[in-house]
């Protein structure tokens, strides 16, 4: 074994500057992968990481012996929400919650870093007069979702009003969405349950990882397969003069493996560098802390052993030929065609697809759409051997003719170029067709806060309103409305319609109904903060899909013509144009790119129209649009970019002894 390993070890080193550079090619496109897929799986687990800090503002109803009551309702302050906590603790010695060295007392306020400077910041009559002026200390990260989140822990008497306020019409403990005001709940510890809307987060993740990681795995077994007929042909050599074919794949994957073992490292490397950028990234209302952003050792150590050993494995996939028929390949012989089945497999998944809802689980859906990325793949190849051959069919020029011949001898590579583009499509065509259109919810009011009151309370209540915003100076109409639950709702209508004038407003009204603040129309948190997150989601998704695709494209043409330099050098030799050269590499990947990038966006849509919300709304034509674009220009850009290659490569067009 060690024979075999120092022989591969000296063939990869010997194998001069144009096989180093395929082994960069491969280690650059590995190391891409990585870091994506690094990114991909760092999302998921940022996500769970933010629901279990959140966790303990959702409590649970003791079912033995309570220790503490905790209500908790979501405040406002320049548009932003504040979540206040209240905490009363029923005997000496109870455990303080996640984040707080000790339990709060009756009468003193925690406060987050980001509250904590904004009560200062501010006039006090449009925050810090909502709070206590006895600071008990600061809100650690650990119970926080994100760096910059508001978030009061109030400390308060059992028998206070606020802590005996009933409850408005949902069950203490019940899952609620973030921001929902819970009524006091008797609970036993701080471990309460993820919130609704962490558990949509999670589920968003989760489909956006399936639409970057599939891709990623692709591409990373494509890499495995750059180069590949330089390799095919060294390793029908060895064939031919005795090796057995144990040798021959122990050989292809200690190759492979030493590649993208040294290429995943510097993935990773550069997903550390790139962390300071990720933190930025403001999903769920703030930025994300350092440690969000690092998966841990155990997930990083995973990637590093899963990368190389899937190069591996793509590169033993494509050695039976040399195994099975070593002559074959060293003639150069043109493989049999693939068979149509591929496309049965395709067909077969679309199927499934109009029985999927909004209903089902976000787990189905992810298996679906992956079982869809990979049959595009599967098919891919399949598609570019049928536009093979019919371009050499129609052909009326010499460019075009060896453009069609190219995509009919090796498929495969072809589909190796524009696969990025074409996975990208599929995305586009998935998520740029349900990106919410900014009108889909319509102008909420922005000049009316609703406060909550019970129905018993409505009278004083509604003189209380009048009382204090008369003596903030604030000129308001007051008018109860319906409600539900035994509640009524309170609307005073301000006049001024300035921040600071809604803030002390705001201020003004704290405290009037126990539990309950007074918010706009505009403060709903899933009608407004959920829907522009899928936009950055979208965008991230599409940024990372178009790098992928990028980088693929440009990777794998210049792999492509270090696969075929010694046919490009012969046909140099026999006088064909160096322009006619470039103008067959352009339309082999422009042609087949046409056709597969239009039917992959032509399949994401069709994915997503189970979950379509409505009819195909402007953000989600100008995405497609952006993204076809994108990806000609990227694809185009790439060809180009490899063109001094081709040069080079042809500079001496007599045959090479290799």
């Amino acid at each position: 074994m060690s024979g075999l390993m120092g022989l591969t070890w000296r063939l990869l080193r010997g194998g001069g500057r144009r096989g180093l550079l395929g082994a960069v090619l491969t280690a650059i496109a590995v190391a891409v992968s990585t870091a994506l897929l690094l990114f991909a799986v760092t999302a998921n687990l940022a996500f769970q990481s933010r629901a279990d800090r959140e966790a303990w503002r959702n409590p649970v109803t003791a079912t033995g012996k309570a220790v503490a009551i905790e209500a908790v309702h979501t405040d406002y302050v320049r548009d932003s929400a504040i979540t206040v906590v209240d905490l009363a603790a029923l005997k000496p010695g109870t455990a303080p919650p996640p984040g707080l060295d000790r339990f709060p007392v009756p009468g003193e306020v925690w406060f987050s870093p980001a509250l904590a400077e904004l009560t200062v910041s501010l006039p006090a009559d449009q925050l810090a007069h909502r709070f206590p002026t006895k600071i008990g200390g600061t809100v650690g990260d650990e119970a926080l979702v994100h760096p910059g989140e508001l978030v009061a822990v109030r400390g308060q008497a059992p028998d206070s009003p606020l802590m005996t306020a009933p409850a408005d019409g949902r069950p203490p403990g019940a899952s609620v969405p973030s921001g929902a005001a819970i009524a006091p709940t008797k609970i036993s510890g701080f471990t309460g349950e993820p919130t609704q809307t962490a558990e949509v987060y999670k589920a968003l993740g989760l489909i956006a990882s399936v639409l970057m990681v599939v891709p990623l795995l692709v591409f990373g077994g494509a890499a495995a397969r750059l180069t590949v007929a330089r390799r095919d042909q060294r390793l029908a050599a060895l064939r031919l003069v005795g090796a057995t074919p144990g040798q021959v794949v122990t050989m292809t994957v200690a190759e492979a493996v030493i590649i993208a073992f040294g290429g995943a490292v510097l993935g990773t490397v550069l997903y550390g560098l790139s962390i300071p950028l990720i933190t930025g990234i403001e999903i769920a209302g703030g930025t994300w802390f350092v440690s969000d952003a690092w998966p841990g050792v155990l997930p990083v150590l995973a990637v590093l052993v899963a990368v190389p050993l899937l190069v591996g494995l793509s590169a033993v996939v494509g050695l039976r030929r040399v195994v099975v028929s070593p002559l074959g390949v060293a003639k150069r012989e043109t493989p049999p065609a693939m068979r149509s089945v591929r496309v049965v497999a395709l067909l077969a998944i679309l199927a499934v697809v109009p029985t999927l809802g909004v209903g089902v689980g976000a787990g189905v859906i992810a298996v679906v759409l992956g079982l869809a990325f990979l049959a595009i793949n599967l098919v891919g190849p399949w598609v570019i051997g049928l536009i093979g051959r019919i371009t050499a069919r129609t052909a009326r020029r010499p460019a075009r003719l060896l453009a069609g011949r190219r995509l009919m001898d090796d498929p495969r590579a072809a589909w190796r170029t524009v696969s990025g583009v074409a996975m990208t499509g599929f995305v586009a065509g998935f998520i740029g067709f349900l990106s919410p259109d900014s009108g889909l919810l319509g102008n909420a009011n922005a000049t009316d806060l609703h406060l909550s009151v019970p129905s018993s309370q409505v009278a004083e209540a509604t003189a209380g309103a009048r009382e204090r915003l008369s003596a903030a100076g604030i000129l308001a109409g007051i008018d109860v409305g319906g409600g539900e639950g035994g509640t009524k709702v309170l609307t005073a209508s301000l006049q001024e319609r300035d921040t600071e004038t809604v803030d002390r407003a705001r201020t003004a009204l704290d405290g009037l109904v126990p539990g309950h603040g007074a918010t706009l129309d505009a403060d709903g948190e899933l009608s407004n903060r959920l829907l522009g997150d899928i936009g950055t989601g979208t965008v991230t998704v599409l940024a990372v899909s178009f790098l992928v695709a990028i980088a693929s494209a440009g990777i794998t043409a210049a792999s492509s013509i270090l696969d075929r330099r010694q046919t490009y050098a012969l046909l140099r030799l026999a006088g064909t144009p160096l322009e006619v050269l470039n103008r067959a590499r352009r339309a082999e990947t422009l042609i087949p790119l046409t056709v597969m990038g239009g039917g992959a966006i032509a399949i994401g849509v069709f994915c997503a129209l189970p979950f379509a919300l409505s009819a195909m709304n402007l953000t989600g034509a100008i995405t497609l649009s952006v993204c076809v674009a994108l990806g000609f220009a990227g694809v185009v850009g790439a060809g180009a970019a490899s063109a001094p290659l081709l040069r080079s490569v042809t500079a001496n067009p007599a045959p090479r002894p290799d």
